[in-house]
């Protein structure tokens, strides 16, 4: 017998709110939540695996958006390893280029800072001047 885990339990379990089980289900990221007979969620070991799935894709920076349309890939019941494998190398694309313009910033913050240093230093030595 599968074990079946309460709202609370399932967001102990995977480390999500109990807010946000329901918006990844109202997204259509999981499918087939059961209900009790008084309405409750009841989730199943595997809704736990699949939320964590979720939880991962999250923390690489995917959006809930793009969650969608990796998963509707797994639903046409065809082998997807390729179209997902591109799905990520283009993400990945992404990130690097994201990266690239942190970089940018982070030097351009870095100028900023050197500039008023630069600046701090010529007010000290204008004051120890008078």
């Amino acid at each position: 017998m599968e074990t079946i885990f309460s709202s609370k339990q399932a967001a102990e379990q995977t480390g999500l709110s109990v807010h946000t089980l329901r918006y990844y289900e109202q997204m259509g990221l999981v499918h087939g939540i059961q209900r009790d007979g008084n309405g409750y969620r009841q989730y199943t070991e595997s809704d736990i695996k699949w939320f964590q799935i979720i939880r991962y894709f999250r923390d690489m920076g995917l959006p809930v958006k793009e969650m969608q349309q990796f998963i509707a890939m797994g639903d046409s019941g065809a082998s997807t390893a390729r179209v997902r494998r591109e799905f990520m190398e283009t993400y990945r694309a992404r990130i690097v280029e994201q990266q690239k313009e942190l970089e940018r910033a982070l030097r351009r913050v870095d100028d900023k800072i050197e500039f008023f240093r630069d600046r701090e230093r010529m007010e000290n030595e204008q004051q120890i001047r008078v």
